[in-house]
Order: structure tokens, then sequence, then C-alpha cells
């Protein structure tokens, strides 16, 4: 058999890929809404950014933290990082009213310390992930709350941010007409950055194949040579500054603070991968994916709002069609596990 034969697409390949169930469940999920909601949640005036906005935010957390997942770990403390972020953010800023980027600095900083505490713990006592971030999560959260009523008297800090920090991080973009104003965040353009990013590490650089060889088998990794220890500490740091990220974008744009929130961001952003393809056993996904995966969940969560549904049942509702978006994406991936091409 030829080379190139063995490169041809063929109809097993393409459905073998984890981003392709996350599409139909992308698709499945607009087609619910345009049935019972017409096209609302898809018009540029409004439904179209308000979540856009939300899968921007989700979606720059839920693709640091699928790359984890792939490398078969978990870090559940992005849950404190956002309001953390917020804090330091507004604190600096807004309370001892120092420069914007002086805030930003330490914010992204914190990230990067909380990341590295995560992963060099992670590797050096073989605790699993989960138990780590946990008790990250409720450090982080406890040292947000003493200390900010420590030094403000109040959980919510206002802020008022000036200079290009503003439209860089925390504003709003039209871009060239195309959106209202005061609609569409620029948290979006960062999130397809970010996205377009994470696509070139996961599947054009040598860096993809460790992760996902990680996922697979860690220890037939580690005795192939790639650096376990050092890529695992790396995602971490990641997914903990892109939480702290998101906190600092969010306290520029609403111009203030607050201890609590976040939590959602815990289990949202782990819906969201798991939605787009990645096992939590590891070893098995895209980024691809987790941009349809987000996306999907955006939309369920905000075209609710669009439909004549009760928002009693709302609740009820989003979970039921996140439950049939995951089932499908198994069914795709399932039948194309197992199928297998005709011998000519």
């Amino acid at each position: 058999m030829t080379a190139s034969a063995n490169t041809r697409p063929s109809f097993g390949g393409l459905f073998r890929r984890p981003e392709t169930g996350a599409f139909f469940g992308l698709l499945a999920v607009l087609c619910f809404f345009t049935i019972f909601g017409g096209l609302n949640f898809l018009d540029i005036n409004g439904g179209l950014s308000s979540w856009l906005n939300v899968a921007a935010n989700l979606g720059i957390i839920s693709i640091p933290l699928g790359l984890l997942m792939i490398a078969g770990e978990l870090d559940i403390s992005v849950g404190a990082m956002v309001p953390a972020g917020a804090m330091i953010t507004a604190v600096i800023a807004g309370h001892y009213h120092l420069p914007i980027w002086l805030g930003i600095v330490a914010t992204l900083s914190f990230g990067v310390v909380v990341g590295l505490v995560n992963g060099i713990l992670i590797v050096r006592t073989a605790v699993p992930s989960l138990i780590v971030t946990l008790g990250s999560l409720f450090s982080v959260q406890g040292i947000l709350l003493g200390l900010t009523v420590l030094i403000t008297k109040s959980t919510n800090v206002a802020l008022t941010t000036e200079g290009i920090a503003k439209p860089m991080f925390g504003d709003f973009v039209e871009l060239g007409g195309l959106f209202p104003p005061g609609q569409l965040q620029v948290s979006v353009l960062w999130w397809f950055l970010f996205t377009a990013g994470y696509i070139y590490l996961l599947h054009y650089s040598p860096l993809g194949n460790w992760i996902l060889a990680m996922g697979g088998d860690k220890v037939s990794a580690r005795n192939a040579g790639i650096p376990t220890s050092k890529l695992t500490i790396a995602l971490f740091v990641f997914s903990a500054v892109s939480a702290s990220f998101v906190g600092m974008c969010q306290a520029i744009l609403f111009n203030s603070a607050q201890v609590g929130g976040g939590q959602s961001f815990i289990f949202n952003s782990i819906i969201a991968v798991v939605i787009g393809g990645v096992l939590l056993t590891g070893g098995f996904g895209s980024v691809i994916g987790i941009f349809f995966g987000t996306i999907t969940f955006a939309i369920v969560s905000q075209g609710i709002y669009y439909t004549n549904f009760d928002r009693n049942w709302s609740s009820l509702i989003i979970g039921v069609l996140l439950l049939a978006a995951v089932l499908m994406n198994n069914t795709f991936r399932n039948a194309a596990l197992s199928y297998a091409p005709k011998k000519k």
C-alpha cells in the first residue's frame, strides 16, 4: 500500500476524530433551538453576542483544562482562580490606586505561582490531581476572603481602568460595525487567539504528541523520554493563568470585583470539555472539539431564554440537552471505533 493510500481520508477516519461527535452535538442543539425558539439566538443584534460572551470566558478556561484532562490530570482550582484574579486586579488598581498594569502583572504572576504549586505537588507526591487542586481551591478561597476583608474591610472592590488596558482586556468591540456597541466583549477575540495557539500546540507541535502519550500511559511516556513532570507542571500553569486572566478581564470590564463567584466555572468548564469529546480517562481529545463543546454549552445555557419554555424548568431542560449532547458524542465515537473499512 502506498503512502498516499494510507493518508487518504475515509469515512471511518473522519468519524474517529474527537471533534466529530462534538460537531454533531452542536448541530443537534442548533436544530433544537431553531425549532423551539426560531433563529433569535443567532441574531447578531443580541442573541449571538450573548452566548459568544459566555463561550469566550468559558472557552479560555476550558481549553487548557481540556489539555490537562487529555494528559490524564484535572484542575478544579480554576473556580477560585477566577475571583482571585479579579480581586487582585481590583485591590491593586482600585483600592491602592496603583497602575492597572501592575495589577495585571500581579494577577498573572499569582496564576503562575498557583499553577506551579499544583503541578509540583502532583509530580512530587503522586497525590491525585483532584485532591491537590481541591485543596488549592479552598486554600485560595480562604486567602482571598481573609486578605480582602483585612485590606479593604469589604468583599467588593471597585476600580476604574484607564488607558489601553481597558480596550485590550475589558471593553466591547464592534468588529467594523458588525456588532452593535456594548454587546460583544473583547474577550471573544482573546478566546479565538488562544484557541489558535492551543490548536498549534496540541496538533502541530511535538508537545501535542507528548500530551496525548501522557494521557494514554504516563509510565510508558516517561520511559520513552518524554519530560512528563515538566510538561505536567507547565499544563497546570497554563490552566491557573488562564482562569486568573478571565477574572482580571471581568474586573476591568465591570469595574468591580467580588470575593464570591467563579464556582460555576469548575463544573461548566469540565462539562464543556467532555461535550467536546475529551475522555475523562485521558489520551483522547482535540482543541477543535473543546471549542465546539464550549459553544454547545453556551448556546444551551443562553438559548433557553429565546424560547417560550417556562423558566422554572430551564435547569432541567439545560441538563437534559447537555446529557443528550454527551450521549450523542459517545455514540458517534463508539460507532467510529468499531468501524472497520472493507477490504479491497
